[in-house]
């Protein structure tokens, strides 16, 4: 199987909503627009999307539908503290204030209106206890 691109698709009951948070703290843009499904496009990268769609949406199954819960999703970015300092600005929550992890990442956790958790990432080297996880090509430097 080639896949072609992947992103994910958050369920949520206000897609006007979450998708506006989005775009107005994370650069997106719309690509397509309806009132159930809204596809996100990185206004800096064309290859980051992200979806959002009403969760109780005919196109999922039942068993499927219900609002996202237990997703984090991990923005990597090359100035964090530039985008904390944004997210502080803006009034976004903070769950986990901006520090540096033993495990290579300088990162701080805010959440969307609908809960999910948001991780805003820059690798950093890690700490020798860590370094032998990562193989030779993923190290941060």
């Amino acid at each position: 199987m080639k896949t072609t691109q992947y992103y994910p698709v958050i369920q949520t009951m206000d897609v006007a909503e979450t998708a506006a948070f989005y775009i107005r703290n994370f650069r997106f843009a719309p690509a397509f627009e309806a009132d159930w499904y809204v596809h996100l496009q990185s206004t800096e990268d064309p290859s980051v999307n992200l979806a959002i769609l009403r969760a109780d949406h005919e196109t999922i199954p039942e068993e499927g539908r219900g609002e996202t819960r237990g997703l984090i999703l991990n923005l990597e970015v090359e100035d964090p503290d530039a985008v904390y300092a944004e997210a502080c600005a803006a009034g976004l929550p903070i769950l986990k204030t901006l520090r540096d992890e033993p495990f290579g990442q300088r990162h701080f956790i805010t959440r969307d209106p609908g809960g999910v958790l948001i991780d805003v990432i820059k690798p950093i080297p890690p700490s020798a206890a860590f370094t032998d996880g990562y193989t030779p090509e993923a190290l941060p430097e």
